[in-house]
């Protein structure tokens, strides 16, 4: 007797979801142009590798005292966990890391997250779970669109003599420093006995 077909469960038939990874350097003013120079070239190496979505270095907002380190953001997104950890594995990201490192100070800080799920991780976390993908959505939503809303009435007029694309290039960068250090933290503390409510 033929054996019934089984149904895939959501999780084998569930899409990849990208990967972001956040990694905070600190680095010494002196060794700053040698530093942002390795980076780029790390950037750079990561383009050529399958998955890869973008990557950028976050300068810090605030300098400080000559002689106090300085801390840089870096972002690495793919496609994919497997891409992700083939970049990670690589001899060429190896490389790049023994360039990169004389110019720091200390450890490196990882975070890992996926799709958008940065937003909406517990502090100072690495593993709690985010929360269901509908809600996510309705979140972002929640916060996108007051703040594409205020930036239009607000900036938008201001650069009504620019081309289009640096126009748009100012509000996307807006938008996003609004949403991850302003808007969103407010939004998911807020809300978050919603987000993170056991479903039933």
């Amino acid at each position: 007797m033929d054996t019934p077909a089984r149904t895939p469960s959501p999780a084998t038939t569930a899409l990849p979801r990208a990967v972001t990874v956040l990694i905070a350097r600190r680095v010494l003013p002196a060794a700053v142009a040698e530093f942002e120079a390795a980076m780029q070239g790390m950037l750079a190496a990561a383009e050529h590798f399958p998955g890869h979505l973008g990557g950028q270095v976050v300068s810090p907002q605030e300098v400080g005292d000559a002689a106090e380190p300085l801390l840089y953001h870096v972002v690495f997104a793919f496609d994919t966990e497997a891409h992700l950890a083939a970049w990670q594995e690589s001899s060429e990201r190896a490389h790049w890391l023994e360039q990169v490192l004389p110019h720091t100070v200390g450890t490196q800080q990882l975070h890992r997250v996926s799709g958008l799920d940065y937003w909406f991780a517990a502090p100072n976390s690495t593993t709690r779970a985010a929360p269901p993908r509908w809600k996510v959505a309705t979140v972002t939503w929640l916060g996108i669109f007051p703040t594409v809303l205020f930036l239009f009435l607000t900036v938008a007029p201001l650069l009504a003599d620019w081309w289009l694309a640096p126009r748009v290039a100012v509000i996307t960068v807006l938008v996003v420093l609004l949403m991850t250090w302003v808007v969103a933290p407010r939004l998911t503390r807020w809300l978050h006995p919603w987000l993170h409510a056991s479903s039933k």
